[in-house]
């Protein structure tokens, strides 16, 4: 078996690459999480700073990745660097967390959180909208199934619409009057109500990465983008820069529009937004804001996730049939019918929520630990940023991970649990299964 994880044809170009950083990362909570972070913050200056810190931690990390993605062009992301860097074994631990666990949870999280947005425009009755759901998932499932230049583009093009929705609503909010900027003032003042200091940066730390998580999902299609030494970097910084400039204002926005004092929860948000700017038609116009989003994240996730399923069953770390590409359609068709029926388990079992709940802090804590494959490489890193981005990136990804252990230890402990349990599978998988040699720099 051959050791470069590559797919049959590089497809993919700048805009679909940046579109997966963006898809990944603009997806529901960015109607539901400013609101909930500015409530405990009480705050203007405070939410930019989180803010702002975020595009930090991220920055850093899209080099880190970016210096990865150059070094190693194939298909896989992580699990590529981490194998690069520590071998097989904890190259394994990362894929069997983050495809046979994570991501099937990440997925049906998504499906069942559109699917209360779907009520809001359609007229279904409850037998009908259990449903949803599941048959969003399989619609994206079949997509990716048929081919990879069809999927691109459909995420492309979801995620382009998501943009363009995203800046209408910031234009309208202007044009329209509603955005006050007195709504805004004071800047510095928290508001009455507010939570103690030290908690509510804490939260809307934890709250800020995942609204920026996903943003590395692009390097999972090296091995399908053209000029990826070219391509993936560019897609990693633009993408995170655009995140960036898009969270800032629609926060702003958010803020301009609804003063903190009127915010309730997160979930009636929504509501208090859409009616504040189109007043009764406001609750059917912000759902559909909010499931384009999610569609962009699902079409990205959907995309980006089986390539992980792909590359380890290719160096032989996983079941061989999960390495083979469709006959016709060209597509890693049996690592996309696996995440497809893996999230479809997820979801019957209803355990989409403890999923995430377990596996985020071990998530985190791999982040880090492939940063730090920059460290471990033949060839040392010669660019003005290192070491410095990765050390930077390496300490906030710990301390967003002490956080999530601080504020909810037991899921915690029980996800490392959870990803340990890999390592035995891992030593049936491969007691018989001849494994491909850990790929060179630049191949």
């Amino acid at each position: 078996m051959s050791s470069p994880v590559h797919l049959d044809r590089r497809q993919f170009g700048l805009p679909t690459a940046i579109a997966i950083v963006v898809g990944e990362s603009i997806a529901l909570g960015i109607f539901l999480t400013p609101a909930t972070m500015a409530k405990s913050l009480g705050s203007p200056l405070l939410l930019a700073l989180v803010w702002m810190g975020m595009t930090l931690m991220a920055m850093c990390g899209a080099l880190c990745y970016s210096e990865l993605a150059i070094r190693f062009p194939e298909s896989g992301g992580d699990y590529v660097y981490l194998r690069a860097g520590y071998g097989d074994r904890i190259a394994f631990l990362y894929g069997w967390m983050s495809s046979i666990v994570m991501y099937p949870g990440v997925a049906a999280a998504l499906a069942v959180g559109a699917s209360a947005y779907v009520a809001q425009v359609l007229p279904l009755d409850q037998r009908a909208m259990a449903f949803v759901p599941a048959t969003i998932l399989c619609i994206f499932g079949a997509v990716n199934f048929v081919g990879t230049k069809l999927s691109g583009s459909l995420m492309t093009f979801i995620n382009i619409f998501k943009l363009a929705i995203l800046f209408a609503l910031l234009g309208w909010a202007v044009i329209s009057g509603h955005a006050r900027l007195d709504n805004l003032t004071p800047l510095v003042e928290r508001r009455p109500g507010s939570e103690p200091l030290i908690p509510a940066l804490s939260g809307a730390m934890i709250s800020a990465f995942f609204c920026f998580g996903g943003w590395w999902e692009a390097s999972k299609i090296a091995g399908e983008v053209r000029h990826p030494r070219r391509t993936l970097p560019l897609a990693l910084l633009g993408g995170v820069a655009l995140v960036t400039v898009i969270y800032l204002l629609i926060s702003a926005a958010f803020l301009a529009v609804l003063p903190i004092e009127r915010i309730t929860s997160n979930t009636a948000f929504v509501a208090q937004f859409g009616e504040a700017l189109f007043a009764t038609a406001g609750a059917k116009i912000l759902s559909l804001c909010v499931l384009i989003c999610v569609f962009g994240g699902l079409a990205a996730l959907t995309m980006a996730s089986p390539r992980v399923t792909f590359a380890m069953a290719q160096t032989g770390t996983f079941f061989s049939p999960f390495g083979k590409m469709h006959s016709r359609f060209g597509t890693p068709a049996n690592a996309i019918l696996l995440q497809t029926f893996l999230s479809l388990g997820v979801l019957f079992l209803g355990a989409f929520d403890r999923v995430l709940a377990y596996i985020i802090f071990s998530a985190v804590l791999f982040l880090a630990l492939t940063a730090s494959s920059l460290f471990r490489l033949s060839q040392p890193v010669r660019a003005w940023w290192f070491p410095a981005a990765p050390i930077v990136f390496i300490a906030l990804s710990i301390a967003v991970s002490l956080l999530i252990l601080m504020h909810n230890p037991l899921p915690a402990l029980v996800g490392v649990g959870i990803v340990l349990c890999g390592l035995p599978l891992h030593y049936v998988l491969t007691a018989r299964q001849i494994q491909a040699p850990i790929p060179n720099e630049g191949s």
